[in-house]
């Protein structure tokens, strides 16, 4: 994961936050998952980079969604 790239995950607050990898402090706060979400996946487009949404429940990742940064296109 490139430090550009940005995580969706819940606070121990409750509150959903969208942070970049080498940030200290979220780019983002929410009261939901969605909302989240969407306001990081604005920044990771402008960035060209990776958001990562994880569960609240456990903190695994769930999904990543990728935004310019993909490699060539391969057949398949």
């Amino acid at each position: 994961m490139s430090t550009d790239d940005y995580n969706v995950y819940q606070g121990s607050d409750g509150k959903w936050r969208g942070k970049k990898q080498s940030s200290q402090r979220a780019s983002v706060v929410a009261d939901t998952q969605k909302e989240a979400f969407e306001a990081t996946r604005e920044l990771a487009q402008k960035a060209h980079s990776e958001v990562s949404i994880h569960r609240g429940d456990n903190g695994q990742i769930r999904a990543k969604h990728s935004y310019g940064n993909d490699p060539k296109s391969s057949k398949g």
